[in-house]
């Protein structure tokens, strides 16, 4: 089984390392991080690089599709070579999965079209415009797509899929291994639940956060 996971300039970096370190796990299977271009590619706060080690072309029938979040993301709405790249992937795949601002490249390409997705809670209203049906859950799974809802929750889409393609034991025991046992000195991960002012400063801030 082979675990493609995109790639471009200025990703959020847990987006692609939470389910690399939870899904990527499976046994017997290959991990490849892709990009257009081989070589380091930045996370968004630029100090940190990981590396692609192959092209999308050289990538071309992965069965299992990963494509983090961020705010590139914006910048690769229209970019051929990345959407035309998931469509032809995504005809093969076995799951295609996002987490964070992902979920939007993949409506883009048209891939969620009548489909349930989340995506970070600042971006969800931007699902209906590309024909799905955004929901506040942290992991949604429709047929064989999989979105995760913002960064950490890749984590928990992660195992998730561990957990269905290869057991509940494997999910379990790599939940134990990574000892991911959230215990948040603060409530509030979700707009619900933090304070009402904090929330509606990152709202003001969506257009600077989200580009």
């Amino acid at each position: 089984m082979q675990i493609a996971i995109l790639l471009f300039d200025r990703f959020t970096s847990l987006d692609a390392v939470g389910p690399f370190d939870t899904l990527g796990r499976l046994p017997g299977a290959e991990t490849v991080f892709v990009a257009e271009r081989p070589g380091p590619v930045r996370n968004d706060s630029g100090a940190l690089a990981l590396v692609a080690d192959r092209a999308l072309a050289e990538v071309a029938h992965p069965d299992i599709i990963l494509v983090p979040g961020g705010p590139g993301q914006s910048a690769q709405m229209d970019n051929p070579v990345l959407l035309d790249w998931l469509r032809a992937a995504d005809a093969t795949s076995t799951w295609t999965t996002s987490v964070c601002t992902g979920s939007l490249l993949l409506a883009a390409a048209g891939l969620l079209e009548g489909r349930r997705a989340t995506s970070h809670w600042l971006a969800l209203d931007q699902l209906p415009a590309y024909g799905a049906e955004p929901t506040g859950e942290r992991v949604v799974i429709d047929g064989k797509y999989a979105t995760a809802a913002g960064v950490s929750s890749g984590i928990d889409m992660g195992l998730t899929l561990l957990g269905r393609i290869g057991g509940d034991r494997l999910a379990q025991s790599v939940q134990l291994l990574t000892e991911y046992d959230p215990q948040p000195p603060y409530d509030a991960g979700s707009p619900e639940k933090a304070p009402a002012d904090v929330v509606e400063e990152w709202r003001s801030l969506r257009s600077l956060i989200l580009q």
